[in-house]
């Protein structure tokens, strides 16, 4: 992992313990409605397996884990994942599993029919978000669920709804790399001027 990285997963892994009440009230409401269209968009059933990235202390992954066969979660920071395998142990949900993964190299290799995350994919530049979601549809799901900071019209640097290096990409550019994955965008929704969810499904799956 380069340094970049590195240092990212270390901020994070000090904060892990207090992440899931950090956001200040304006950015915890869509925070949350933000997670909500993930979860409701993932839509897994009971023989599906779900690959969460970037799943920080468990959020998505553990509201998906009730409908879905297997859920993976895969993220950089040692603390968010310590406190994801926390938060899973204490509901007694045993069907996910947490571990060290990045975009471009989940670390996972076996059947994936759902890809979701959830204000992850902005840590990376545009050039390595397009990477990330080709690594994605390398993987074969049937559709991707991403929500996440991203620009309706042009991005504003004067108005950042997030101030701690969130890189959003524009809604264009995300959908054309979808695109050029395999994927068809089969529905946007709009949860603030920089914050929206995209669900992409294969082109030609079942």
């Amino acid at each position: 992992m380069d340094k970049r990285l590195q240092d990212l997963a270390d901020r994070f892994s000090q904060i892990a313990h207090q992440y899931d009440d950090k956001h200040g009230s304006e950015q915890k409401t869509i925070y949350n409605a933000c997670a909500s269209l993930v979860v409701e968009h993932a839509n897994p059933g009971p023989e599906d397996v779900v690959l969460d990235l970037g799943t920080g202390t468990g959020l998505i992954a553990l509201a998906l884990a009730g409908n879905a066969g297997h859920v993976v979660g895969r993220d950089i920071s040692d603390g968010m994942i310590e406190q994801a395998r926390s938060k899973a142990a204490d509901r007694g949900i045993e069907n996910v599993e947490f571990g060290f993964g990045q975009f471009r190299d989940p670390q996972y290799d076996g059947e994936v029919d759902i890809v979701v995350s959830n204000f992850a994919l902005h840590h990376l530049p545009d050039e390595e978000k397009r990477e990330a979601i080709e690594a994605i549809a390398d993987l074969g799901p049937r559709r991707f669920v991403l929500g996440d900071a991203m620009f309706f019209g042009s991005p504003d640097p004067e108005e950042p709804l997030f101030g701690h290096g969130v890189d959003g990409a524009t809604v264009g550019m995300l959908v054309d790399a979808l695109t050029d994955g395999g994927f068809a965008v089969t529905a946007l929704e709009r949860v603030h001027d920089q914050v929206g969810v995209l669900v992409a499904e294969r082109v030609g799956g079942d």
